[in-house]
């Protein structure tokens, strides 16, 4: 499939998944970290936000899990796995048991967000940590 393609299917994925999960306040956030330095390890709630070169950001409810420099980030069924390493990021995403794509991504942590950029897409991902989930 083509870059382009792809970056239209995966758009098109994040607006179905994140109106299905419907629209929600931002979370309130969490005391936020230094700049550059990840929350603590757990369960939080998110929200992710998808900018596309052409298009205004798609924002929505997400799912993060952070283990060391392992992010799980998900909305609905479609999964994103970061293995974060410096300013680097490895990135497989998953729908369901399929794997819909895999790339390297310049990643940084700023306060109490996360940004990663999928450059052959043209796509700037940022996700916005909220509250702390003890479940």
């Amino acid at each position: 499939m083509r870059s382009g393609a792809r970056a239209a299917v995966l758009c098109a994925a994040f607006a179905v998944a994140a109106a299905s999960a419907g629209t929600a306040a931002r979370a309130a956030a969490p005391d936020e970290p230094p700049p550059g330095t990840p929350p603590a390890s757990g369960r939080y709630a998110a929200t992710l936000c998808v900018t596309s070169a052409s298009q205004t950001p798609s924002c929505g409810p997400a799912e993060l899990s952070v283990r060391g420099p392992d992010v799980v980030l998900q909305v609905a069924d479609i999964v994103w796995r970061l293995r974060l390493s410096g300013r680097q990021a490895a990135v497989v995403v998953t729908q369901g048991s399929v794997q819909i794509d895999e790339f390297d991504a310049g990643a940084q942590w700023s306060g109490a967000s996360l940004r990663f950029d999928d450059d052959d897409k043209r796509l700037r991902y940022e996700v916005q940590v909220g509250a702390r989930r003890t479940r």
